[in-house]
């Protein structure tokens, strides 16, 4: 496909065929080639950790139940191609290896236990519902910490590539590196999602490192994989992030933490457990269009690691999921503090996102300054909407019918007035 002016919009003709440019081919009949090598067993992927850092302790055993129903759904379930084996298997190994680097900082340094981690404001919404715009204009805040997305895939560097004074982090090449496959396999995904070496990201690549998220859904479709994340108590896991974050603040600093994930929906019971005193932020929108936008992306995405991509599959699951995770904000939206909670519609959010910041704000206690409004200026100066131009959101495509789904969905709508 060739790249369309950012003003248009783009249908995605090639969701179960996917077309890349021959540079790109290249790239994945070489990551093909190297697909054997590639063991997806637990046992191998440690071992291939801890060859890289000279390093053996994984840290608390519990999440190798969640690696082992992982790495089976892997093998068994996701119809990986070649490059898809080579791609998760290098997630793996570097999920591996930051869990070894973090418990190796942890040892050598005990103090990090005593670091507070207090009163996070966090974002729980589907994608398309304003939550990554919402996310951006309070990570431009000097006053709040975030996760770029260099840091959440390499929290912590190795103690051999530690950069001199004055010399450039190797995390930032290397994740610019990704970036730009990422643009040149996937050209229009920065219409849905975009992304960048500094772009302020989810916690999910935490959440990930104890292998208990639902990031991995958004890969391949395993359902065995799923029934034991819904199954399992998601506590352990968020405690782990608690941990990620204590680790991230020794090193780098900052005082007050914005989280976003749309798996927080699902998860109000274990997040209010690990973080009591968090500000919860949940936005809302149309949820057939947002199941329209969640299904396109992922089918989208599929591309990387599915050998044979069915979009028609992939709408049916994760329309089910994304009613799942309604469901769940529906039912549990009760958990959450209400004079430490608040709702914010899409409409709403569009029409006037400085007076819903300063809402936040006010429901978090946290002071909305002329440094932070001034840093918020200047993200909405340097990011209008749609500036990458926009995709066509077909739930046909999908197999999906906008009135059976209407019709399923509206508890929420009903619910949240959306």
């Amino acid at each position: 496909m060739s790249r369309p002016d950012a003003s248009s919009v783009v249908v995605l003709d090639d969701l179960a065929a996917p077309r890349f440019s021959p540079e790109v081919r290249d790239i994945l009949a070489a990551m093909e080639a190297m697909a054997p090598e590639c063991v997806l067993e637990p046992d191998a992927l440690r071992q291939a950790a801890a060859d890289r850092t000279g390093l053996d302790d994984f840290g608390d055993p519990a999440y190798e139940e969640a690696l082992e129903v992982l790495t089976r759904a892997f093998r068994d379930e996701a119809g990986l191609s070649g490059a898809g084996v080579v791609s998760v298997h290098a997630q793996l190994v570097q999920l591996l290896i930051n869990r070894l680097r973090i418990t190796d900082l942890l040892r050598r340094h005990a103090e990090i236990a005593d670091v507070p981690v207090t009163a996070p404001i966090v974002i729980a919404g589907m994608p398309r519902t304003g939550t990554t715009h919402l996310h951006n204009l309070m990570a431009a805040d000097p006053e709040l910490r975030s996760l770029p997305y260099w840091e959440s895939v390499e929290p912590v560097l190795g103690e051999d590539e530690i950069p001199a004074p004055g010399e450039p982090d190797p995390r930032l090449a290397r994740t610019a590196a990704a970036v730009d496959f990422v643009d040149a396999a996937m050209p229009y995904f920065r219409r849905m999602h975009e992304m960048t070496v500094e772009h302020v990201h989810e916690e999910i690549q935490l959440l990930a490192i104890d292998f208990s998220t639902m990031f991995f859904e958004t890969l391949a479709l395993m359902p065995s994989w799923r029934d034991w994340y819904r199954a399992t108590d998601q506590t352990p896991a968020y405690r782990y992030l608690r941990t990620c974050l204590q680790v991230l603040t020794w090193l780098r600093g900052g005082r007050r933490w914005v989280l976003k994930s749309p798996q927080h929906l699902e998860q109000f019971g274990p997040l209010m457990a690990v973080f009591g005193d968090a500000t919860v932020v949940v936005t809302h929108r149309d949820p057939v269009h947002v199941t329209a936008s969640m299904a396109t992306m992922v089918a989208y995405t599929a591309r990387l690691q599915v050998a044979r991509p069915d979009p028609v599959a992939i709408g049916q699951y994760w329309s089910a999921r994304v009613e799942d995770l309604l469901r769940a904000c529906t039912d549990d939206r009760a958990r959450l503090h209400a004079e430490r909670s608040v709702d914010v519609r899409f409409d709403d959010f569009m029409a006037d996102d400085l007076a819903t910041i300063e809402r936040v704000y006010a429901v978090a206690g946290q002071p909305l300054g002329p440094s932070s409004r001034a840093a918020m200026d200047g993200y909405r100066r340097d990011h209008v909407r749609d500036r990458h131009g926009r995709v066509a959101y077909d739930l046909a495509a999908l197999g999906l019918d906008p009135a059976e789904r209407a019709s399923a969905l509206a508890f929420y709508r009903d619910r949240f007035g959306v």
